[in-house]
């Protein structure tokens, strides 16, 4: 039997941004190489913002991607969004601004600053509030490679301890703040030459990872990156209610 599952592609959806030119191509490959029929409905981050019940609305859902294309129109959209798959086991994929959110989502939420900033929105806030900051040296256009944790779930999509990947971002995580994420349960699992982080994931969710990089960019779209298939295969098995329990 076929299930069809339902993604929510969260994001300010803008033909001038790869990313998302991208995902018709990404959908189409899932359905026709890897037989994971994907319906696919796209949600603005102020649509998001505006639903009073929007961690219940996004929670229908089979998976939820939150796609780049920082800064968002709604920075509360984007959360919501984060915040409905982590706190209803919903799959979830942060890619580029959504590994970033993924980080000030959890830094307000769990960890308790709920001072909390992004220094692209809020350039002038102070260094102990800064969870994201710009990057050293900007990866726009930009490849690079990724040491991945053993055992993680990145790893083991990818089958290897260290990739190649894509990234377009000028911002990632504080390193003053990467213990007290860490401390509170989120899971860094990819690093780049210098130990920078490029990888997070929730070890106790059945798949919740974000990466700076964007696997949607990996080649020419007809072969999926294996982190796309990844969460496309548990909006499957969330679309049958045959999710794998969360492993470490």
């Amino acid at each position: 039997m076929t299930h069809t599952a339902r993604l929510a592609l969260v994001g300010d959806r803008s033909p001038h941004v790869r990313s998302h030119t991208r995902i018709p191509v990404l959908l189409d490959a899932l359905r026709e190489r890897d037989g994971l029929d994907l319906d696919a409905y796209w949600i603005p981050t102020e649509e998001a913002a505006a639903d009073a019940a929007a961690d219940t609305a996004l929670a229908a859902f089979d998976a939820i991607w939150l796609l780049p294309g920082s800064p968002y129109r709604s920075e509360d959209g984007a959360l919501a969004a984060i915040r409905a798959a982590r706190e209803r086991h919903v799959p979830f994929l942060g890619t580029c601004a959504g590994f970033q959110h993924v980080l000030l989502e959890y830094a307000r939420a769990v960890c308790g600053l709920e001072s909390a900033a992004h220094a692209e929105r809020a350039p002038g806030a102070p260094a102990d509030d800064a969870v994201v900051v710009p990057l050293a040296c900007s990866l726009v256009g930009h490849e690079g490679p990724v040491t991945l944790a053993p055992g993680s779930r990145a790893e083991r999509l990818i089958g290897a301890e260290r990739s190649v990947e894509r990234y377009h971002c000028e911002y990632g995580a504080s390193p003053g703040h990467v213990d007290l994420l860490a401390a509170h349960g989120l899971r860094f699992t990819g690093t780049g030459p210098d130990g920078e982080m490029r990888v997070v994931e929730l070890p106790d969710h059945p798949f919740f990872l974000a990466t700076l990089f964007q696997p949607e960019l990996a080649g020419d779209g007809s072969r999926p990156h294996p982190l796309v298939r990844g969460l496309a295969s548990a909006a499957v098995a969330h679309a049958r209610g045959a999710m794998p329990d969360p492993k470490p």
